[in-house]
């Protein structure tokens, strides 16, 4: 099948022609006639298969020209980076049609959005924290709302978005269609689906967790952190091939350490990002590192969703996602547009369950590599790998109070001592060796 097999019009067949695109893939020729009918539809494809534009295409060929210029098409995206590239693709397939998109995204100045928006649109995409500003705040007009795109539901889950998006859904007009698109199925987004979809049509491009099979997959066991860090030196200093390399950290700090350490072996080389990183210097590491002038990368799962970055020949998993997902979303950043590509994943006995979880996930094992002879084995251990010291609990026991509520321990003796009452006969008998009675005093004076 090629394109000029749907029914598409001809400015939408003359930009994909323009971008060098003649045959659609897998997910956008099962969703297009789907959408064209009218169905709500759910899409579950992984990542790179081309999602983007199985929705933008059918949703472009109903749209039509309207002189008040409202929205007509509303696109969730979760994170800033992806509402650039779906507003510029939008431009692209759009580039014979009069038609305005804009993209709107916190982290900015949101008085800047809102006169771009006052100046009238037809497209909107955005995340949707944002865009709850917007239409509380009265810039964004919601009557015109026609087609709901949401994509990468999961993560926008996963982000915290869930009232941001319920808000959302149910500001809405009520007659629309809604589409969402997805690399997995939750159990969250499934109850998303039975709140506010009509009986949506699911279009499945591949089994979920089915490992991509344009990527060759490749592992290292290494004993430990730092021969990690030895081992991805290694590669770089060695591998040519190693054109493109994106490097997936587990947290912002280790990503920030890892740039630093790299930096001083791979000077002007390398860029980091995540979520801490200003957004100008997270736009302009990707720029950079699509252009060439970054050699690698270092990031954290801020870019393994839905980020297009063409020509990635390499992708480093230096930590094991916690979610087995995570590692599909990942390794999905290479082998695109039915390119070639190799995924290599760094894994220590500690993480050895997760390794177990993402092979059950794909139904696949992933290839072991021996390591390089000129690797150097580091004995240096982090906190989280030193052997932990067990210590014996030992119980004390501690003795019963008695029924009056006294202490454990016995009285000194001189608080042993109890009141008695002494009778004054006594007394005289302790004092003069004999009782004597008040009477014998009266006796002596006779």
């Amino acid at each position: 099948m090629t394109f000029e097999d749907l029914n598409l019009n001809k400015p939408l067949l003359n930009a994909l022609n323009d971008l060098g695109y003649t045959e659609p893939t897998t997910i956008q020729a099962k969703v297009f006639s789907v959408m064209m009918s009218g169905q709500d539809v759910c899409g579950i494809a992984q990542t790179g298969t081309g999602k983007t534009f199985a929705y933008l295409l059918p949703c472009l060929r109903q749209w039509k020209y309207a002189k008040d210029r409202i929205p007509q098409i509303l696109i969730l995206v979760p994170t800033r980076e992806l509402v650039v590239q779906v507003v510029e693709q939008v431009k692209m397939l759009s580039k014979y049609i009069t038609l305005e998109v804009v993209g709107v995204y916190g982290g900015t100045n949101i008085k800047t959005q809102m006169a771009e928006m006052d100046k009238g649109y037809d497209v909107i995409v955005a995340t949707p924290g944002r865009l709850i500003d917007l239409a509380f705040n009265g810039t964004f007009k919601m009557k015109g709302i026609k087609k709901l795109i949401i994509d990468e539901v999961d993560e926008m889950l996963n982000l915290g978005f869930r009232t941001q998006l319920k808000n959302i859904l149910d500001l809405l007009p009520p007659k629309r269609q809604n589409l969402m698109f997805s690399a997995t199925m939750t159990e969250d987004v499934e109850r998303l689906i039975e709140e506010f979809f009509n009986n949506p049509a699911k279009i499945e491009a591949a089994p979920m967790g089915t490992p991509l099979e344009n990527i060759i997959q490749t592992g290292y066991e290494v004993p430990n952190f730092y021969t990690k860090v030895n081992l991805l030196e290694l590669l770089l200093a060695n591998d040519t091939e190693m054109s493109k390399v994106l490097v997936f950290a587990s947290t912002k700090l280790l990503a920030d350490q890892l740039y630093q350490q790299l930096e001083e072996k791979f000077p002007e080389s390398a860029g980091v990002i995540h979520s801490n990183k200003a957004q100008n210097h997270r736009f302009n590491t990707v720029k950079q590192f699509q252009n060439g002038t970054y050699r690698f990368i270092i990031a954290t799962d801020i870019i393994a969703r839905g980020l297009d970055i063409s020509g990635v020949s390499h992708v480093i998993n230096f930590d094991l996602p916690e979610e087995p997902e995570g590692y599909i979303h990942r390794i999905g950043r290479t082998g695109r547009a039915d390119k070639k590509g190799i995924a290599i994943a760094f894994i220590t006995p500690m993480e050895a369950e997760r390794r177990e979880a993402i092979e059950s996930l794909m139904n696949y094992e992933i290839p072991v590599t021996v390591l390089p002879e000129e690797l150097v084995i580091s004995d240096l251990l982090t906190e989280d790998e030193k052997p932990k010291i067990a210590m014996k609990n030992i119980v004390v026991k501690i003795p019963k109070k008695d029924a009056t509520n006294a202490a454990f321990h016995e009285r000194a003796e001189h608080n042993q001592k109890v009141n008695v009452k002494i009778r004054h006969a006594d007394k005289m008998k302790l004092k003069y060796g004999k009782p004597k009675k008040r009477g014998d005093k009266f006796k002596k004076k006779k």
